[in-house]
């Protein structure tokens, strides 16, 4: 590809429910299952293209509040058994961080996590995979925030300080995401436009692409124009 890389995607990956429904499944949870099989493909893509930094939003603090109870329970287990075939292995090619409240999660889903957490830390291949499950931008600030008012706090400092000098770079080490590029490029796919609670501090600045293709029927083409579209662009940081 000719033009400048994103050094960082976000990828909403929606649609597998109605992608079932319209290859006529019985259950459209099914499209769960083909949406995380589908996951590895993106990251074959990544890797021969060039990318390292790849964020994908797996299921939102709203999807475990609002879906129904048989919904959730089948989605999480579909993404234990895609974390434990895929990550939970010596030879990993990517080192996988997690972004979400994991005490809204299962014993077993968030033992699975921190399990590949911890077995690619080590991982030298330089390609860093956050999911993003049980996730919510604006609780991500909160939590964020909650963090450095207690460190700041225990340092002795008080409040009105704090409020006089806090910048945004006091904020940034507290995220889930700390120490890692923000997203250049955020997509989604299902024809949806809209950024759904995901990575908002981090993408204030990141170019957005929306494709038509539901998630499971999002084609190796289909990455490669969000690619081309992201390259043509001259992206202007505030302006």
């Amino acid at each position: 590809m000719s033009g400048p890389l994103p050094r960082h995607v976000g990828l909403i990956i929606d649609g597998n429910r109605r992608w079932a429904r319209q290859k006529g499944m019985a259950n459209p949870s099914m499209g769960h299952k083909y949406g995380a099989d589908h996951i590895q493909d993106v990251l074959s893509w990544c890797e021969t293209i060039g990318i390292k930094h790849l964020t994908i939003f797996l299921c939102s603090t709203e999807n475990l509040q609002r879906r129904g109870d048989e919904e959730v329970a089948f989605l999480l287990k579909v993404i234990e058994q895609m974390v434990e075939d895929r990550f939970n292995v010596a030879d990993s090619r990517w080192q996988v961080h997690v972004a979400g409240l994991l005490d809204m999660l299962p014993d077993t889903t968030a033992r699975v996590l921190k399990d590949a957490v911890e077995n690619t830390r080590t991982c030298q291949t330089g390609f860093h995979l956050t999911l993003a499950i049980g996730y919510g931008g604006r609780q991500e600030v909160i939590e964020a925030l909650r963090e450095l008012l207690y460190e700041r706090a225990e340092a002795g400092q008080s409040m009105v300080e704090l409020a006089s000098t806090l910048t945004v770079d006091d904020i940034a080490p507290h995220l889930y995401t700390a120490g890692q590029p923000d997203p250049d490029l955020v997509i989604r796919t299902s024809g949806e436009q809209r950024m759904s609670n995901f990575l908002l501090w981090q993408s204030a600045y990141s170019e957005l692409y929306f494709c038509e293709a539901y998630w499971p029927a999002f084609r190796e083409i289909d990455f490669l124009r969000a690619l081309r579209s992201f390259a043509a662009r001259q992206r202007r940081y505030g302006g």
